[in-house]
């Protein structure tokens, strides 16, 4: 006998009428895609160094470059940035690898979004699978910079304290929180391709808003900025967590930490109601 197959109705009915349906089948393809996910973050990996020289170097280049230009200006006395007693090449160096963390989440969506444009209108398949194979990029590129993370805290003889218990999670919050915000910009990135192309530019000046180069102000402009900047306590936390301090910001952190799982879960909803109509726009 044959198994029986499943069956899925579709109707022109608004996904929003059964909010307990919407959250049930939401969650149903996120467990249904996790194998489908998988396969793709091995494809794309396979592919995003397969044709370069330097390999997975190319992991560790984005963070070291910006962090270098920092360090250069303040070695050269031309810019004076007092981090206490952590040296101000580690400070700097771990800012931008947390950063690029970040970064990273932001992106991921959208480009996981455009990488399988073609077969979204010819397959029928979990959507969510595209999103989980993006969060696993991340958080491999994640770790293969911790490895750079650890020989920077060995170099300078950072010793890392009872606080370091909280690094991961303030490393997930930071993830997550950067997925939130990628989430929220995929469907734009998919119907026009300048905000693809702007995204970059929003992050490189984002960054000097956030004390990922330099310590968090309390005063003045700069202190408003980073107040109110929801990735500061994200990058200071974990900073802080790793480095052997005393977590300064853990109120804004919680905080932040909450309305990032409140809000990625409003996104995933908004992405599974919007991709239909984001698929018809994209011309399949």
């Amino acid at each position: 006998m044959n198994p029986e197959l499943t069956v899925r109705t579709y109707t022109p009915e608004p996904l929003l009428g059964h909010p307990a349906k919407l959250v049930g089948a939401l969650l149903a393809d996120i467990m249904a895609g996790r194998g489908l996910a998988w396969r793709l973050f091995v494809r794309d990996l396979s592919a995003q160094y397969r044709q370069t020289l330097l390999g997975y170097v190319w992991a560790f280049l984005p963070p070291l470059v910006g962090a270098a230009t920092f360090i250069f200006l303040n070695a050269q006395g031309i810019v004076n940035i007092d981090t206490g007693a952590l040296p101000y090449a580690a400070f700097a160096m771990i800012g931008t690898l947390l950063w690029q963390v970040f970064v990273d989440a932001l992106t991921a969506p959208s480009q996981s979004l455009m990488a399988a444009k073609s077969m979204l209108a010819k397959i029928n398949f979990p959507r969510e699978a595209l999103l989980l194979s993006g969060l696993y990029m991340v958080i491999f590129n994640f770790l293969v910079r911790l490895v750079l993370v650890a020989l920077v805290m060995l170099y300078w003889g950072i010793a890392p304290s009872a606080s370091i218990v909280l690094f991961p999670l303030a490393v997930t919050v930071l993830i997550l929180t950067g997925f939130c915000f990628g989430l929220a910009v995929t469907p734009l990135s998919g119907l026009y391709g300048d905000v693809g192309k702007a995204i970059p530019m929003v992050a490189q000046f984002w960054m000097l808003l956030t004390p990922v180069v330099y310590p968090a102000r309390s005063s003045g402009l700069a202190g408003m900025l980073a107040t109110w900047n929801p990735v500061s306590p994200l990058i200071v936390t974990a900073r802080e967590t790793l480095t052997g301090q005393m977590p300064s910001l853990l109120l804004p952190f919680g905080i932040v930490a909450v309305l990032a799982v409140l809000a990625l879960f409003a996104g995933l909803i908004a992405f599974r109601i919007a991709l239909p109509h984001l698929i018809a726009r994209m011309g399949g």
